[in-house]
C-alpha cells in the first residue's frame, strides 16, 4: 500500500468584507464565527490551515491563528490563488480543500466523504467538488484540487478573477485536462443559505448558535431543522449570492 497523500484544508479569511466587515470574528453562542468553522474544519482530522492577507487589518486574523494552533499564510489580498499556492509550499501539501471562514457550519462529514472519493480516484488531473452542481446549502462548499493543478493555476491564471477566486482556472477546465467531479445529494438543499456574507445571515446564525445549538449539528440535521423552520430560512431568504 502507498504512502497517504498529504491533503489540508485551506480557509481563506480576510477583515475586510464589503458587506459585513470583520465578519469573520463576530460572536454568536459564545464563540466567534471564524471559531466554530475552525473547530468543525478540525473534525475532519485533516491539517488546518488559514490563509489571510499581508495587510494591517488582518493582523488580528494571524494572531487568532496563532492563539489556536492553526498555521496562518499571508499574501497579496487580491491574489487569492497565489497566497493558496504559497499555503500549499510552506505546509507541503500534495492536494488542498478549498473552503471559505465565512461558512460557520461546513459540515465535516461531507469533506470527509469528499476527500475519500478523491484518494479513491487517485487522479492528480481531478477536481472535486460540491459547488459546480449545487444541492447543498450554501455554507457547504468545498473544492479539493491537486497541488500540481494548483501549481498550473497559479503559473497560467492571469484574469483578475481568476486570481481572486482561486479556481476558475482550475474548474473551468483552462487547461483542457481536468476531470470534474461532483459531490451531490439526492434531494436539492441548495435554497438553504448557511453562509455569512450580509446582516442578515448572520441574523440566521446567532438564532441557530443560540436556540438549536447548531454548531454541534451534522449537515444533514441542519438540512433537516431548516426544512422544519420556514421562520429560520426566511430570516435571510432575500439575500443574494454575489456574483463572481
Amino acid at each position: 500500500m502507498g504512502r497517504a497523500l498529504r491533503i489540508g484544508i485551506v480557509s481563506q479569511a480576510r477583515m475586510t468584507s464589503t458587506r459585513l466587515p470583520g465578519k469573520v470574528l463576530l460572536r454568536a453562542g459564545g464563540d466567534s464565527l471564524l471559531g466554530c468553522h475552525l473547530r468543525r474544519l478540525r473534525q475532519t482530522g485533516l491539517p488546518v490551515l488559514l490563509a489571510t492577507t499581508t495587510n494591517a487589518t488582518d493582523d488580528v486574523l494571524a494572531a487568532f491563528g496563532k492563539s489556536h494552533d492553526v498555521p496562518v499564510t499571508r499574501g497579496d489580498e487580491h491574489d487569492v490563488l497565489g497566497r493558496f499556492q504559497l499555503c500549499a509550499q510552506e505546509n507541503d501539501l500534495e492536494a488542498v480543500v478549498r473552503v471559505t471562514s465565512d461558512c460557520p457550519f461546513i459540515a465535516p462529514e461531507l469533506i470527509v466523504e469528499g476527500v475519500a472519493r478523491y484518494r479513491a480516484a487517485a487522479d492528480p488531473r481531478l477536481y472535486l467538488s460540491n459547488v459546480l452542481r449545487r444541492t447543498y446549502p450554501r455554507g457547504f462548499d468545498f473544492e479539493i484540487f491537486s497541488r500540481e493543478l494548483l501549481d498550473e493555476a497559479a503559473q497560467r491564471a492571469t484574469l483578475p478573477a481568476e486570481r481572486e477566486h482561486v479556481t476558475p482556472y482550475i474548474n473551468q477546465n483552462r487547461a483542457g485536462t481536468v476531470h470534474l467531479t461532483h459531490l451531490t445529494r439526492a434531494a436539492d438543499a441548495s435554497r438553504y443559505r448557511l453562509t455569512v456574507d450580509t446582516p442578515e445571515d448572520f441574523a440566521l446564525v446567532r438564532v441557530l448558535l443560540a436556540d438549536h445549538a447548531a454548531g454541534q449539528l451534522s449537515g444533514e440535521a441542519l438540512i433537516e431543522l431548516l426544512s422544519t423552520h420556514p421562520e429560520l430560512v426566511a430570516l435571510n431568504a432575500t439575500v443574494e449570492q454575489k456574483k463572481i
